[in-house]
C-alpha cells in the first residue's frame, strides 16, 4: 500500500495522507461521522482516493456553495444520512464603507491570516462585485468577529448571515486547452502565462509562487492534477486534467487560469 501511495502522490504530501488515514480509521473503528477543516481542491482529490478503497464508509464536501474552491469534508459510515448543517459553516457578511473604501481579495485572506488564524478554518472568501463575505467553521465564528475590525485601514464588521444569504461569486475562470513539455512547475507556469521559462524559474527561486498556498522554490516541482498555483503579479492557475499525450509525446492538458487584474 505504501509504495503504491508513492506512486500516485508526492513524497512532501505524506503528511496530508496519514492524517487522511487516521480519520479514516477514525471514522471506521468509532462508527460515526468525522468532519474535517476546510480542504482545497488537491487534498480532496487524495482524500476521495484514498476514502474510495474503503468499502466501510463514504464521503461528501460542502463548502457553502456549488464550487466552492475549499470545502469541509464529512466521513461517515452507511447508516448515516448527511445533512447540510453537518458540515458546520457560517458564512460572514464584511460590512464596510462601501462608498469610500474597496476591498480586495488578497486584503482579507492577508488580514486573517495575519491575526495568526490557520487556513483550514475558514474556506473561501467570495464577492458579487460590491459586497463581500468569508465562510468559517461555525464554532470559530465568535473568535471571527472579535479578532476582525480592520481589513487594510479599513474599518469593518462581521456579521453572520444565514446560509442562504450566501452570495454567488464572480467567477473568473477561463478553461484553456494546451501541451506542455512536462509537469514541471516552471514549465507549467510559463505556459500559462506565456512567460518564458527563465522569468518561470526566477519567479519560483525567488519566493513568488505558491502550490496550493505552500510556497515553492524548486522550478522542477512536479505539479499533480488540482494542484492550485499562485503567481506573484500574474494569477492563478488549477491543473483541472491530463488529457494523455500528442504523437510527440507532449502531454495534453487543461489548466484552470485566473489572471490577476
Amino acid at each position: 500500500m505504501e509504495k503504491n501511495l508513492t506512486q500516485h502522490f508526492r513524497v512532501d504530501e505524506m503528511p496530508v495522507i496519514e492524517e487522511i488515514n487516521g480519520w479514516i480509521t477514525q471514522s471506521t473503528d468509532q462508527y460515526r461521522p468525522i468532519l474535517t477543516g476546510f480542504l482545497n481542491p488537491r487534498q480532496r482529490y487524495i482524500a476521495d482516493t484514498l476514502i474510495n478503497q474503503n468499502d466501510e464508509i463514504a464521503v461528501q464536501s460542502f463548502g457553502g456553495y456549488p464550487e466552492a474552491e475549499l470545502q469541509r469534508m464529512l466521513l461517515y459510515p452507511a447508516y448515516y444520512q448527511p445533512q447540510a448543517d453537518d458540515f458546520q459553516l457560517q458564512v460572514l457578511q464584511i460590512k464596510y464603507p462601501q462608498k469610500f473604501a474597496e476591498l480586495h481579495h488578497r486584503q482579507v485572506l492577508g488580514t486573517l491570516l495575519s491575526q495568526g488564524i490557520q487556513r483550514d478554518t475558514f474556506g473561501d472568501i467570495i464577492s458579487d462585485g460590491s459586497e463581500w463575505q468569508v465562510i468559517v467553521q461555525a464554532n470559530l465564528t465568535d473568535f471571527f468577529i472579535n479578532q476582525i475590525e480592520k481589513i487594510a485601514n479599513v474599518s469593518v464588521q462581521l456579521v453572520p448571515v444565514d446560509m442562504s444569504a450566501v452570495l454567488q461569486p464572480i467567477s473568473d475562470w477561463e478553461l484553456i486547452n494546451t501541451t506542455v513539455s512536462s509537469l514541471r512547475l516552471d514549465v507549467v507556469v510559463a505556459n500559462a502565462f506565456n512567460y518564458s521559462r527563465n522569468r518561470a524559474k526566477t519567479l519560483i527561486e525567488g519566493q513568488k509562487i505558491r502550490v496550493n498556498w505552500v510556497e515553492v522554490v524548486k522550478p522542477d516541482y512536479p505539479v499533480a492534477l488540482h494542484d492550485m498555483i499562485s503567481v506573484w503579479h500574474g494569477g492563478r492557475i488549477r491543473l483541472h486534467s491530463i488529457d494523455g499525450t500528442t504523437k510527440k509525446d507532449k502531454i495534453r492538458v487543461t489548466l484552470a487560469l485566473v489572471t490577476a487584474k
